[in-house]
């Protein structure tokens, strides 16, 4: 009896040590390099959410574009007891000495939309497929200039980003292949390179630039909408706007999207804040619990391309990006 009773017990304490495993309490932190455009702050808020609806606490910091502070931020957040951690890295390596040290704490480390180089120590890079989302922005554009010449101004993020490279480079890769396919041949001029910070600001005067330079531009190629959206107000500003198409290779911000919608807008990769955030705080909140199962280093939402054809699916005008 009194062995059976110790069995009995032991069971008991097993299982409730499984459930104590199930329901570790989650505190999170979100870590994000800058607030500076629409699409950080709804990421940010849609991780906020997220987590609060799986039951964490949570803490956001703002690096405000500063690698040091946004090492500093992630440092306190370990110092404070986070155990699951979504950071959105200002520098592909630089913040790795600060993820590393996270991961050796057992905190439950997730990238999310700027990725990290693959030697971070960190459970996965959860992003948009940005690669085949430009094949499928370049695929179209291609079809949309039917072999006429393209003179295209080309706005990028910031050097050395490895996000805006692959965004930039599935599109130029999608547009050649599309056009050596169908055509024979391929008519593509890269007038020039300008650099908009991801920002409407810095896209307006990253154009204003590229247009004294190349006033024949007939398409605008940019890494984000906002800074599509930029380059826009320089073109009307210049009254240029009639015959150029707009076309970005990531984000489907709701104001590009109410302008594909009449028109006036040609074509954007889909990589929703909400959807990127929601997933990085779930496989984190798993993975806390044991239930993340296999991970590889990067993780990746599905790929599409919002045009005029299915813009209605995407468009949420009460969305906050």
């Amino acid at each position: 009896m009194k062995f059976v009773t110790l069995i009995g017990a032991f069971v008991a304490a097993t299982a409730l040590a499984g459930v104590a495993r199930a329901d570790e309490a989650c505190k999170l932190g979100v870590s994000m390099y800058t607030l500076g455009a629409p699409y950080f702050a709804a990421q940010l808020k849609a991780a906020e959410a997220e987590g609060k609806k799986q039951g964490c606490t949570v803490r956001t910091a703002d690096g405000q574009n500063d690698m040091v502070k946004q090492i500093g931020d992630i440092q306190d957040m370990v110092a404070a007891g986070v155990n699951v951690l979504i950071v959105n890295p200002r520098d592909p390596k630089g913040l790795i000495p600060a993820v590393d040290a996270a991961t050796k704490e057992g905190v439950k480390v997730i990238g999310m939309d700027s990725l990290f180089d693959p030697s971070a120590n960190i459970l996965t890079n959860v992003s948009a497929a940005n690669g085949e989302n430009g094949k499928l922005v370049g695929a179209w554009l291609a079809k949309k200039m039917d072999g006429k010449p393209i003179k295209m101004a080309l706005i990028s993020g910031e050097q050395g980003n490895v996000v805006g490279q692959d965004r930039r480079m599935g599109v130029i890769s999608g547009l050649m292949d599309a056009l050596l396919t169908n055509y024979g041949h391929a008519d593509v001029s890269i007038v020039g390179q300008g650099w908009g910070h991801w920002s409407t600001d810095g896209g307006l005067s990253a154009m204003e630039d590229l247009l004294t330079a190349h006033p024949d531009i007939n398409v605008v190629l940019g890494e984000n909408d906002s800074m599509v959206l930029g380059a826009r107000k320089a073109l009307k500003a210049a009254n240029r706007l009639n015959g150029v198409l707009l076309v970005a290779a990531a984000d489907g911000q709701k104001e590009a999207l109410a302008l594909i919608q009449k028109g006036e807008y040609g074509a954007t990769g889909l990589n929703n804040p909400k959807i990127l955030a929601e997933m990085a705080v779930d496989i984190g909140v798993k993975a806390l619990n044991g239930k993340a199962g296999e991970l590889g280093k990067y993780t990746f939402t599905p790929p599409v391309a919002i045009t005029k054809d299915n813009v209605d699916k995407y468009y949420d005008p009460n969305s906050v990006f």
